[in-house]
């Protein structure tokens, strides 16, 4: 178990366990969502998710990150040239 037991309020990123997290957004309905953001991985996430997304001990663990094997990563590929007409 990790320390966060409240996920509503996380202090961690389910993907990557950083405390890099930010509330990114609020919902026009005081109290209804919260967007957060993870600036180590780019994990996003709304307060109202299922569980296994929102806390770190259920997240799934084929989908788990280390931030230190970000860089190691690939690259999305680039989009290719459009073809000409």
């Amino acid at each position: 178990m990790t320390e966060q037991t409240d996920v509503s309020h996380p202090t961690i990123c389910p993907r990557c366990r950083s405390a890099t997290i930010v509330a990114q957004a609020q919902s026009p309905v005081a109290g209804a969502w919260t967007v957060f953001g993870c600036a180590t991985c780019r994990y996003v996430w709304r307060s109202t998710e299922p569980e296994e997304f929102r806390n770190p001990d259920k997240y799934p663990a084929e989908f788990r990150l280390k931030p230190e094997d970000l860089s190691h990563l690939r690259v999305i590929p680039t989009i290719p040239p459009l073809r000409s007409s």
